[in-house]
């Protein structure tokens, strides 16, 4: 038996909106290619002079980016999602945390997200079924990742 997912209300977008997410998915899916400590060092520069994003703006990211690319929707997205989803709120002046991990238990298996306000955004574990490599936390240290 297979569990019921609730569905999404379809995410709208304004023409300026869609272009802006999907110049952030373009240009995640570029980083997305370097090593990840070119990765990391991208995006800690990028951190630099944002506010923290809320829960609401980073999950609302998150939805534009899954809404403009089904790579990025995908269970295998993880990374464009997550590159893209602090892309789009790093345009708007905002910074999420962003981190990458691996699966506490076997089997092994990496995984990159986005946390806003000491919670992962739109993920459908808890956050104990990953332990953190490493992060690109938001200003200010908040987080459970700070």
């Amino acid at each position: 038996m297979s569990a019921v997912v609730p569905r999404r209300a379809p995410v709208r977008l304004s023409p300026g909106q869609r272009l802006l997410t999907l110049a952030a998915v373009a240009l995640a899916g570029r980083l997305a290619r370097r090593p990840p400590a070119r990765i990391r060092a991208v995006l800690t520069r990028l951190a630099r002079g944002a506010r923290p994003a809320t829960y609401a703006e980073a999950r609302a990211a998150r939805a534009a980016v899954e809404a403009v690319s089904l790579r990025c929707a995908s269970d295998e997205g993880c990374l464009p999602r997550s590159l893209a989803t602090v892309l789009l709120c790093r345009a708007r002046g905002r910074w999420p945390a962003w981190a990458v991990g691996v699966r506490a238990r076997p089997p092994f298996g990496a995984h990159a997200w986005v946390e806003a306000e000491g919670r992962m955004v739109e993920e459908r574990v808890d956050a104990s079924y990953f332990r953190v490599l490493f992060t690109v936390p938001a200003p200010e240290g908040r987080g459970r990742l700070g």
